[in-house]
């Protein structure tokens, strides 16, 4: 057999032996007998490779590039016989310090690669850093020996699809969680059986990519204690994933960690969505820390102002430059990495806004990038997801640039269902174009473009949302400055915990309207974790800081509201069984395939004559179950009454007629006591009056017409 001439050595720095390398692919790669390290930088003068032994404060080796081994603006060169599991690497970069200029190179610091598939230095959450290290996050060599078996992406379809956003950390750090590794991928696997229960086929983890937790300067001012950034909005590298999220990151298996919950997720029918920061670094401003961008390359990496100040469209300080080819392909490259190595079935981009702005921070009307993402090969089974706004005052929920593929985080819905169910007048149009998947906003991309929820991360928890008034943010220690005030909230008569009943009676109830009320419309619903519980954050409407029971789960809730936890998980089932709350297409409020009804009919206290009048606060719809699909042939499901009364006093709505021995059969009715208040599904009551409904004040009925 003959040996590959390309792999022979032909310079030498000390003991090892090198060669130039390949430009493609970026990062650190292993080849046959030895490592290919490549690096972008258009400005540097020069290029070191610095080389640690794994957990050793000083490197072993720094190697200059050699002027031969540059192609164009990339460093290449393959260093031969490094032990790949005991080496870490990071790159000092030669060029001009000239701020003003856009340049901030300085030879002095070791630079993290961006392309880096594992980091290391935060192995466990929260160790304060060392200051001495001369280099705080290493990259690190991945050996990707993971057997996936059959594994791949599950490619559910977008309208069967209900959304679980998740903090990895928060779901199970609390002690009360009973599992083994608290906080951590591990953890999350033991509580699948708990996603079964609950309904949810899919789960979308707030930012697992590595960040720097520690960066928050901020104290609480009740305890003194140094807050940190929790949430993780705060990316240090863009494919590596969160270390101290993994119970074996200490020993450098955080990828198989992730993967093994990945695979055994998908197993189950549960499909995984990643919330990705590509709007900014944890670099932050002009006063910010150097990890990496900044001085491998800070004019391309950044938006910068004309004074070389940095632009602040994502309010953390810098605002990466996606449209840049150079950081464009960054983006791909890391997604593409995701969806290829740990088999990731969507993502949800954080301030997608920023994503569609040039080099000066001007919207593009065809910004390349979301039009790439759109049309990448790799990732076209893979769902896209934008956060339609940015910091910098552009907001695009219905208007996103789609190409066809975008779906949204439907700010409007949130709003308007919000103001709805505390009975704010001029609601009920708004409202009825929500319940039908925002066709207003979505016309052409369908209901499914419509990511539909009440509470997420950002804001209060559905507790929260009918217990406060205000927002209680003085824990993050800025004065209650932070977190937004607009939260269409109301405390139904008194500020927080209360033991009043009639009070905990009404909060329980518009709790339980918002799930019913989310589940039945079209489009793509989404929960936030601790919802279906009644989870607390007494107020706290921005809780990024807070590593505590602000954002950890208490799974003893569980238990103590076992009611609504069922009125979730049983709603969720009514979702999944009736195909026509999941339409792919828009409703057209018309009888499109002969079945006697329009696929969508509106009603008020009298059948067929809703009340859209600004003093109007009920509503009631009719879904034809034969218009579930446009096949004419055969019925296909139930049709579908929901009335909604927002109103301070009982109404009665008359039903409407329903023909061919059918009758209405009671599903769910909020006003109602547990266990009374909803029925497992296809377990429906018959209602003993057909023509005429009585609901109670500030309450939703679902009925069944079978």
């Amino acid at each position: 057999m003959l040996n590959r001439i390309d792999i022979y050595p032909t310079h030498r720095h000390g003991d090892l032996w090198l060669r130039a390398g390949r430009p493609q692919p970026l990062g650190a790669t292993i080849v046959p007998g030895g490592v290919n390290f490549a690096v972008f930088s258009r400005f540097a003068a020069g290029c070191t490779l610095v080389l640690f032994h794994k957990g050793e404060p000083r490197p072993f080796v720094e190697i200059p590039f050699p002027d031969s081994f540059r192609i164009g603006h990339v460093w290449a060169m393959i260093v031969f016989g490094l032990d790949t599991e005991n080496v870490e690497y990071g790159y000092r970069m030669d060029g001009p310090h000239r701020p003003l200029a856009g340049h901030r190179f300085d030879r002095h610091r070791i630079l993290l690669d961006p392309y880096a598939r594992a980091i290391d230095g935060r192995p466990r959450w929260a160790e304060p850093p060392n200051d001495d290290d001369p280099m705080p996050f290493r990259g690190r060599l991945l050996i990707d020996d993971f057997d996936w078996q059959d594994d791949r992406q599950l490619e559910l379809p977008a309208e069967d699809l209900i959304i679980y956003e998740m903090h990895v950390r928060g779901f199970t750090r609390d002690a009360s969680s009973g599992v083994k590794f608290p906080g951590t991928f591990a953890a999350i696997r033991e509580k699948i059986p708990y996603l079964l229960s609950l309904g949810v086929n899919a789960v979308e983890l707030m930012p697992i990519q590595e960040f720097d937790e520690y960066d928050n300067e901020f104290h609480n001012p009740y305890t003194g204690q140094r807050l940190v950034n929790y949430w993780g909005y705060s990316t240090v590298g863009f494919f590596a994933p969160k270390a101290s999220y993994a119970a074996m990151g200490h020993l450098g298996m955080e990828a198989d960690e992730l993967k093994a919950l990945v695979k055994l997720l998908h197993r189950h029918g549960i499909e995984v969505i990643l919330d990705v920061v590509f709007n900014h670094t944890a670099e932050g401003g002009d006063k910010g820390q150097t990890i990496s961008y900044r001085g491998l390359d800070n004019k391309t990496y950044y938006m910068l102002k004309p004074d070389g100040g940095y632009q602040n469209f994502s309010g953390t300080g810098n605002t990466l430059n996606c449209n840049n080819p150079v950081v464009r392909n960054l983006v791909l490259d890391a997604l593409r990495y995701w969806v290829s190595e740990y088999h990731i079935d969507g993502f949800r981009f954080d301030l997608a806004s920023i994503l569609g702005r040039d080099a000066e921070g001007h919207p593009l009307a065809n910004p390349p990038l979301l039009e790439s993402l759109a049309h990448d090969p790799v990732l076209g089974s893979t769902k896209l997801i934008a956060e339609a706004w940015d910091a910098g005052g552009l907001y695009q929920v219905g208007t996103f640039p789609a190409y066809g593929r975008w779906a949204e985080w439907n700010g409007r819905y949130r709003d308007a269902l919000r103001r709805f169910l505390k009975g704010d007048p001029d609601m009920t149009g708004e409202m009825a174009w929500m319940i039908k998947g925002s066709p207003h906003m979505y016309l052409e991309r369908g209901p499914t473009a419509s990511i539909n929820f009440v509470t997420c991360h950002d804001g209060f928890t559905l507790n929260d949302l009918v217990s406060y008034a205000v927002k209680h943010n003085l824990a993050n220690g800025e004065d209650n400055r932070d977190g937004a005030n607009d939260n269409h909230s109301w405390n139904w008569g008194h500020e927080g915990p209360t033991d009043d009943p009639a009070i905990l009676a009404l909060r329980e109830r518009i709790m339980r309207n918002a799930i019913a009320i989310l589940m039945v419309c079209q489009g793509v619903p989404m929960i936030f974790m601790g919802d279906e519980m009644a989870h607390t954050k007494y107020g706290n409407n921005n809780t990024y800081a807070q590593d505590n029971e602000l954002n950890w789960i208490n799974w003893r809730r569980l238990e103590e509201r076992a009611d609504l936890f069922e009125f979730f998980s049983r709603c969720i089932a009514f979702r999944k069984v009736h195909p026509v709350l999941r339409r792919r297409y828009h409703l057209h409020e018309k009888d499109m395939i002969d079945s006697g009804y329009p696929d969508i009919s509106w009603h008020g206290l009298r059948e067929g004559k809703p009340d859209w009048s600004p003093h109007s606060r009920t509503l009631a719809f009719m879904l034809c179950g034969r218009h579930a699909t446009m096949l004419p042939a055969q019925t296909v499901d139930d049709h579908i009454y929901v009335a909604m009364n927002m109103h301070w006093e009982a109404q009665t709505f008359e039903l409407p007629r329903l023909r061919d021995g059918r009758r209405w059969h009671l599903f769910a009715d909020t006003s109602r006591p547990a266990p009374d208040t909803i029925c497992a599904p296809g377990e429906e009551r018959p209602l003993r009056a057909q023509r005429n409904l009585s609901l109670g004040p500030r309450s939703v009925v679902i009925l069944v017409g079978k």
